[in-house]
C-alpha cells in the first residue's frame, strides 16, 4: 500500500468542517413532548436515581456508564511530538475517542487533564470514576505513566488500561506468536532483545514474560546500552526489574544470536551489520513511528529468512493499536469488569493471532488491493477485518469470566457473538470498499469545473489520496491563484490542467461534436462554441476520446444544465436508459433512491428500467438488491390511477425475468420496516428492501433532501447510472469531500 500524503491545510479543514472537532453527542432517547422532558429530567429522573442508590450495579442498566470510556491524558507525551500539553493533546484523544466508536461501537469522552502531577492527576480520575466503565490513559510521559496506571489500578473498580503501554505489547504479542510459529520456534527458548526501555518497551517484555519467555533470555537496552544487574546510570525501578545478569552492554553486542529483535525507539537504531549477525529465521518488530529501526528492504538485503513488522501501514504486518483497544474494552465493558488483567491481554493476543491464520474474507483483500494468507509477510490481521468485532470481545470476555474479573458474566456466548456483529456499520465497509477499488483502478478523473475552489481541493485530495491522476479543466492562471488562496500552492505542480486552448484535439472534438450535433440545428459556429467555451461538453469530449479515465462535474451548476450538456457528447437520457440513483447512508444502513435525475415522470416500462439501474449500482457497491416499488398506497389498497403505475412496474420486471428481488406497490414503511412487512407474508421481498423506486423525480428528490436535512443522512449522488461512460454529476452545495466521493464512484465505474 502507497502511503497517504497529508497536508498541514487538509489536516486543518478536516478538523475544522463540517464543524469543529471530531465527534458530537446526540440523544437515544425522545426529547420532543413534555412527557419526554418530565421522563428524561424531572420527575422522572428521581426513580433510576433512587434505584442506583440503593443498588448501584443497576447503574450499568439505566445509564450509559456501560458503554462509556473516558481518554485522559496531560499531554506530556503526545505521539512522537514530546510534551505539547494537556490542550495541544485534545486532537489525538478526539481521534481516539472516534476509534472507540468505529472499531467497536464503543462511547467516549476524552478529557484533558492540565497537571503534571501524579498526584493531582489521579485524584482528579479517581474522583470520576462513577461515571465511566473504564478508563483508557494515554500520551503521558514515563515515569509517571507507571505510577499513575499502578494506583489507578488499585484505586477504582473499572478497567484502568494504558494504551501506549499495553496496546502495543499486545498487538506485538499476537504477531510474535504467529512469527514464532512460522520459525518453528518456541516463546520459552528464544532469546529476546528489546530496544527502548519506555512505557510500551518494558509493557511488552512483561506480557511476553507473562506468556512463557523466560527472564534470562530477555534483553532491555535503552540509549545507554544493555540493562545489567549491578548497573546504576539512568536506572529506575521499572528498568531494574528488567536487569539481567550478562556481560553484554551494548545493542549491538545483544543482538548476536538473538532470535527476536523488539523496538520501540528510534529511526536508523538498528544496522543490517547487526541483524545479519542474528540466529535463524529472526523476527524483527522494528516499530518505532514514524521511522522503524530498520527498514524491511534494509533487513531483508541481509536477511531473507528475516520476519518482519513495523508500526507503518505502507509496509506488511502493522503493529497497529487499533486492533486492540477498542475489543479489549468492547469485552471488558460487556462483562461489566472490574479490570483488565493480563490472561484477557493474552486472550486478546492469542484470538488475533488465530485470525491472521484464516483465510482472509474478500472485503480486506479487496480494500487492500491484494489477496492476503498467512505467511511471514501477514502474520498480524488488519484493521479493517470484519471478524475482529465479534470474535477478538468474545476471547477477552471468557478470560475476565474466568479470572474472576466480570461482574455480569455472558450467560449465551452465541447470542453475545451474535450481537458483536450487529455492531459494525456495514455502510463503513461499502465506502472502504469503494475506496480500495479506485486506489486499485488509478483512473485519470476529469474535474470540469476548475474554477472553483471545492473541486480543486478534491481534485488535490484525489491525487495525494493516491487514487489516481487529476485532470481539472480550467485556466492555468486561474487554477494556480485559486489553489494558493486554499494554501495549496505547491499543488500546482502536481495536478494537470487543461483547456481548450492547451489541448492539441479540439479539432478532432469539434469534429466528433459537429456529427453528433449537425442534425439538431447545430451549426459550425454552434460547436465551436460548444466545445471550446462549455466546460461540461469539453469535459464530455474529453472523456468521450478516452483522454480520461471519469468525469465529475456539476458543483457550479444545477444538475438539469449539466445533463443537458452532457447529452451533447452522450446518450445520457430516459430515452436511452440512463437514470440517477442516490444513496442515503443514516445510522448503519444504506438506502437507494431512484430516480432522482433524469426521469421526469416515468411510466412502467420506466419504472422497470430504473429498477434495474438501481440493482446494477447496489451491485456495485457490494448490496444484493432488494427493489420496492413505493406509493401511498400498499398492493392496491387505496385504490388510486395515480398509483397504478407502481404496480403495473413488477409486472414488467415479471416479464423480463430479471435475477433480483422486487416488489410492489408498497407504502415507504411496509418497504423498509420489517415489523410492518410482516403484515404481508406474501411478498416477494425476504427482508427489508433497499432501493425505493419512486414515483416522479420531485418525490425522489422530496424524499433525498428530507432525509438529508431532518434525518442528517449522509447523500452520495445522485450516482448516474446507464451511460457508456463513467460520469458523476454532484449537487451544487457539494464539499469538497462531497465531490472527492463522487469522484472515488466514476473512478470505480459505479453505475
Amino acid at each position: 500500500m502507497s502511503k497517504t500524503k497529508v497536508t498541514a491545510e487538509e489536516a486543518l479543514a478536516f478538523h475544522l468542517e463540517p464543524t469543529p472537532g471530531k465527534f458530537e453527542i446526540t440523544a437515544t432517547v425522545p426529547m420532543t413532548t413534555q412527557r419526554d422532558l418530565s421522563l428524561a429530567y424531572s420527575p422522572g429522573v428521581a426513580v433510576p436515581c433512587e434505584a442506583i442508590a440503593e443498588n448501584p450495579e443497576t447503574a450499568y442498566d439505566y445509564t450509559n456508564k456501560g458503554n462509556l470510556v473516558a481518554v485522559i491524558s496531560n499531554g506530556t507525551a503526545v505521539l512522537g511530538l514530546g510534551n505539547l500539553g494537556a490542550l495541544a493533546s485534545k486532537p489525538v484523544m478526539e481521534g481516539k475517542a472516534v476509534l472507540f466508536k468505529r472499531f467497536a461501537d464503543v462511547n467516549s469522552i476524552d478529557i484533558e487533564l492540565d497537571t503534571e502531577d501524579p498526584d493531582e492527576f489521579c485524584r482528579a480520575v479517581r474522583l470520576m470514576g462513577p461515571t465511566f466503565g473504564g478508563i483508557n490513559l494515554e500520551d503521558i510521559k514515563a515515569p509517571e505513566c507507571f505510577i499513575i496506571e499502578q494506583r489507578l489500578k488499585e484505586e477504582m473498580d473499572i478497567p484502568v488500561f494504558h494504551d501506549d503501554q499495553h496496546g502495543t505489547a499486545v498487538i506485538c504479542a499476537a504477531g510474535l506468536i504467529n512469527a514464532l510459529h512460522l520459525s518453528n520456534k518456541k516463546i520459552e527458548d528464544v532469546k529476546i532483545v528489546l530496544n527502548g526501555a519506555g512505557a510500551a518497551g518494558i509493557a511488552c517484555l512483561e506480557l511476553l514474560k507473562s506468556m512463557g519467555a523466560r527472564h534470562e533470555n530477555c534483553i532491555m537496552c535503552d540509549t545507554k546500552g544493555v540493562i545489567f544487574q549491578g548497573r546504576t546510570e539512568g536506572m529506575n525501578q521499572w528498568k531494574s526489574a528488567h536487569a539481567v545478569k550478562t556481560e553484554l552492554r551494548t545493542l549491538e553486542e545483544a543482538m548476536v544470536n538473538c532470535d527476536v529483535f523488539l523496538g520501540v525507539s528510534a529511526k536508523g537504531a538498528v544496522t543490517p551489520k547487526m541483524v545479519a549477525s542474528m540466529a535463524d529465521n529472526p523476527v524483527i518488530f522494528a516499530m518505532a513511528n514514524p521511522d522503524p529501526e530498520i527498514t524491511p528492504e534494509e533487513a531483508h538485503e541481509v536477511r531473507v529468512d528475516a520476519i518482519v513488522a513495523t508500526g507503518r501501514s505502507d509496509y506488511p504486518n502493522q503493529v497497529n493499536n487499533v486492533l486492540g483497544f477498542p475489543y479489549l474494552f468492547r469485552g471488558a465493558l460487556d462483562i461489566n469488569a472490574r479490570a483488565i488483567n493480563d490472561e484477557m491481554k493474552i486472550a486478546c493476543a492469542h484470538a488475533l493471532a488465530q485470525l491472521a491464520r484464516e483465510d482472509v474474507p474478500d472485503e480486506v483483500a479487496l480494500a487492500y488491493g491484494k489477496n492476503l494468507t498467512f505467511g511471514r509477510d501477514y502474520i498480524i490481521p488488519t484493521p479493517f477485518d470484519p471478524r475482529l468485532i465479534h470474535r477478538i470481545p468474545t476471547a477477552v470476555a471468557k478470560a475476565g469470566m474466568d479470572t474472576g474479573a466480570a461482574r455480569r458474566p455472558i450467560i449465551d456466548m452465541e447470542a453475545y457473538e451474535l450481537s458483536l456483529k450487529s455492531r459494525m456499520d456495514p455502510t463503513a465497509n461499502i465506502l472502504r470498499g469503494i475506496n480500495a477499488r479506485a486506489r486499485a483502478a488509478q483512473a485519470r478523473m476529469i474535474f470540469a469545473e476548475g474554477d472553483d475552489p471545492r473541486v480543486l481541493r478534491a481534485a488535490v485530495m484525489y491525487q495525494r489520496s493516491g487514487l489516481g491522476s487529476a485532470l481539472v479543466v480550467g485556466r492555468n492562471s486561474d487554477v494556480k491563484a485559486k489553489l494558493e488562496a486554499a494554501g495549496l500552492g505547491d499543488a500546482v505542480r502536481e495536478i494537470e490542467v487543461v483547456n481548450a486552448a492547451n489541448t492539441q484535439h479540439l479539432e478532432s472534438y469539434k469534429t466528433f461534436l459537429y456529427e453528433r450535433l449537425k442534425r439538431r440545428g447545430f451549426d459550425r459556429s454552434d460547436i465551436h462554441r460548444l466545445a471550446a467555451r462549455d466546460r461540461h461538453v469539453f469535459s464530455s469530449l474529453m472523456l468521450a476520446h478516452g483522454h480520461g479515465d471519469g468525469l465529475v462535474t456539476g458543483a457550479t451548476r444545477k444538475s438539469a444544465h449539466v445533463l443537458e450538456r452532457i447529452n451533447n457528447v452522450f446518450d445520457a437520457d430516459a430515452e436511452h436508459g440512463a437514470a440517477g440513483i442516490t444513496a442515503l447512508l443514516h445510522k448503519g444502513r444504506i438506502v437507494l433512491i431512484a430516480d432522482t435525475l433524469v426521469h421526469e415522470w416515468p411510466d412502467e416500462e420506466d419504472l422497470a428500467n430504473i429498477a434495474e439501474r438501481g440493482a446494477v449500482v447496489a451491485r456495485h457497491l457490494g448490496i444484493e438488491p432488494r427493489v420496492a416499488f413505493v406509493s401511498f398506497s400498499t398492493f392496491g389498497y387505496p385504490v388510486s390511477e395515480r398509483a397504478e403505475k407502481m404496480a403495473l412496474a413488477p409486472k414488467v420486471l415479471d416479464r423480463r425475468g430479471v435475477d433480483f428481488e422486487y416488489e410492489g406497490e408498497m407504502t415507504v414503511d411496509v418497504a423498509i420496516n420489517a415489523k410492518a412487512q410482516g403484515a404481508y407474508p406474501f411478498s416477494r421481498l425476504t427482508g427489508p428492501a433497499n432501493i425505493l423506486v419512486v414515483p416522479a423525480r420531485h418525490s425522489a428528490s422530496i424524499s433525498v433532501k428530507l432525509m438529508q436535512e431532518m434525518g442528517g443522512a449522509t447523500v452520495i449522488g445522485p450516482i448516474l447510472s446507464g451511460v457508456d461512460r463513467s460520469i458523476q454529476i454532484c449537487s451544487t452545495v457539494s464539499t469538497a469531500n462531497d465531490i472527492l466521493n463522487m469522484a472515488v464512484l466514476a473512478a470505480c465505474k459505479v453505475g
